[in-house]
């Protein structure tokens, strides 16, 4: 596997940390891999500027942060000009058009999936955004498998919302499929 490097970007409230941990957890309980998770979050619990960063490997990790991420997700206007110029050449670029207009100026795959809008038609809460988002990573890059992220959501979730989460992260990963 290497080393893979993450940012999740976005505002509060979006669940872009939620999403990380989720991913370092499933990498660490389920894949055996080696994970470390670091986040940034504004003052305000809601609406304010959240990086979350995640590096997954199979060799030891020295450092924990990102410096130059292999894959970026940014799910606001504000984090796409913050993160996008820092993703590794050749790395992967994840927005939603429906937050972020993006410009060709990164030398990244650049991939805008309508995450929102498909939660919002298939699910209509939009508190699994986050879980759709994961499921459109992972199927661009299948970091993990989807049966240990739905591990990771068992521990954590109330049973009421589990199905709703496993709907959304199915719905994320049929965007992308080719």
């Amino acid at each position: 596997m290497g080393r893979t490097r993450l940012v999740f970007s976005g505002s509060g409230g979006q669940g872009v940390i939620t999403a990380a941990i989720v991913l370092a957890e499933a990498a660490v309980l389920h894949e055996g891999l080696i994970a470390v998770q670091t986040q940034a979050y504004g003052a305000a619990a809601r609406g304010s500027a959240t990086r979350a960063d995640v590096i997954i490997s199979d060799s030891p990790i020295n450092y924990p942060m990102v410096v130059q991420p292999n894959i970026v997700v940014c799910l606001t206007q504000e984090s796409y000009n913050l993160y996008a110029p820092i993703i590794r050449p050749g790395g992967l670029l994840l927005t939603d058009p429906r937050y972020v207009h993006t410009e060709r100026k990164v030398d990244a795959v650049q991939r805008e999936v309508a995450m929102h809008a498909a939660v919002m038609e298939k699910i209509g809460a939009t508190v699994v955004y986050n879980i759709c988002m994961l499921g459109t990573l992972l199927g661009l890059n299948p970091l993990v498998r989807v049966e240990s992220i739905l591990s990771v959501l068992e521990a954590r979730m109330p049973k009421r919302f589990l199905e709703m989460n496993r709907e959304a992260l199915l719905l994320g990963q049929s965007l992308v499929a080719s």
